[in-house]
């Protein structure tokens, strides 16, 4: 045997015995792989349906596809491609928002405890200010001295609204101890104009002061993809050019 093809031959030997370890590896690796948890729905999320619907990018028209909770977090890629969830660009974004509600990572809403029918009410409410926080310590029109404003999810916000007149509504909010209230805060709220309760999904209620409602809606939590700008990085310059000489002969 020509000693050039027993030095390639023995050059291909490790190459092919590596690649059998690493294959080897790879099927321990999975065998011994930690199952995937179920978690459980929370208010705001408590089917298939809501889940997909609030993800957005068009997921909500798959809710047939993925019959039950369990499904939905326990389902491989592959599984999902056979269900009909396409392109895979789709069912990568669904196992990545899969595992941060797996992990307790949700969107807007995910930390409330009262929902009915997808709707949430939200109330402003005055709680004890921490000691630092000197510059809230003073009295205003719209809140007493030593309080500060947090918004809160309760059940019956608006119900409790109903029977004020318009220069009760302009009166500082309900006081609440601060225990009570980190109990039903809601993260990711602005107040603004006083007592006008705003944020991603929040929708004012005609007429009520410091109460306002947050519901499911299509693309709440939804991840936008970005966009090319002007034919991506690599083509700017030649598409801009393009341009620049179309408008100069446009304006002859």
């Amino acid at each position: 045997m020509p000693a050039k093809t027993i030095i390639s031959s023995l050059l291909r030997a490790p190459a092919i015995s590596r690649q059998n370890v690493c294959f080897q590896c790879r099927s321990l690796h999975r065998l011994n792989a930690i199952p995937n948890t179920v978690p459980k729905p929370i208010p705001f999320v408590p089917d298939v349906p809501t889940f997909l619907k609030l993800i957005g990018r068009s997921l909500s028209k798959h809710a047939a596809e993925i019959p039950s909770w369990e499904a939905l977090f326990t389902w491989s890629s592959d599984q999902l491609k056979e269900a009909g969830v396409e392109p895979a660009r789709t069912r990568r974004y669904l196992l990545w928002w899969r595992e941060r509600y797996r992990n307790g990572i949700y969107g807007m809403g995910g930390d409330l405890k009262f929902v009915k029918d997808g709707v949430a009410e939200l109330k402003v409410v005055q709680v004890t200010a921490p000691t630092d926080n000197a510059h809230l310590t003073a009295g205003t029109l719209s809140q007493d001295p030593g309080m500060m404003k947090v918004v809160i999810n309760t059940e019956s916000a608006i119900d409790e609204e109903k029977g004020k007149g318009a220069l009760e509504g302009l009166a500082p909010p309900a006081h609440m101890s601060l225990q009570q209230a980190n109990k039903v805060q809601v993260r990711g709220i602005k107040l603004f104009r006083t007592n006008t309760i705003g944020g991603t999904g929040v929708e004012q209620v005609k007429g009520r002061t410091g109460v306002a409602r947050l519901r499911v809606t299509e693309g709440l939590w939804e991840q936008r993809r970005g966009h090319k700008v002007d034919g991506g990085e690599r083509r700017q310059a030649m598409v801009r050019s393009k341009r620049r000489a179309a408008e100069r002969k446009n304006a002859k």
